[in-house]
């Protein structure tokens, strides 16, 4: 597959979006805030609102773009759409059991350590891990569209067509 500079450049966009949200929003951004203390803890909202900010655009871009116009432009927004349909759950996670520690303070009586305890271990930790696998998969995925290659399987699960034999295949 022959892909111009310009393709090139379209396929980084969704890595390129994805990899900011992930480390500037949520590794950058979350360290900042929790850095100043609990006086400014009720900014830590902000990290999952910018996060589904651009995992919207990334939905949305990826709805877009039309195979027709760059079958390497497409894989590279779908690869960049399955990992964020992965974080998307993870967040939901943050969001819900953050949403149950409140209110567990707030009308079941639970300790704020103990809502610290559940929100933390059941909801950042969670998050905090995935955002480190989807950093170095999401780099590998930004690497291979620099190069103007598609990841190992990518041609056969979004275009449905097998890996062409390379003629180094053939020989051996």
């Amino acid at each position: 597959m022959q892909v111009t500079p310009q393709e090139i450049s379209a396929a980084k966009v969704p890595h390129d979006i994805f990899l900011s949200n992930l480390i500037m929003n949520h590794i950058l951004l979350f360290t900042g805030i929790a850095a100043f203390g609990g006086s400014y803890i009720k900014f830590l909202i902000l990290i999952p609102l910018f996060s589904f900010i651009a995992l919207a655009t990334t939905f949305y871009k990826a709805s877009k773009v039309k195979r027709e116009d760059s079958e390497f432009v497409y894989v590279h927004w779908q690869i960049a759409r399955r990992w964020s349909v992965l974080f998307s759950a993870v967040l939901t996670l943050l969001c819900t059991v953050s949403l149950l520690g409140w209110l567990g303070q707030q009308y079941g009586n639970m300790m704020k350590e103990m809502v610290y305890a559940l929100i933390g271990g059941l909801g950042i930790l969670p998050t905090l891990l995935t955002v480190l696998v989807l950093v170095v998969i999401e780099s590998d995925s930004l690497h291979y569209a620099r190069i103007g290659e598609l990841p190992k399987g990518a041609r056969k699960r979004y275009l449905g067509e097998d890996e062409p034999v390379s003629a180094e295949n053939q020989a051996g």
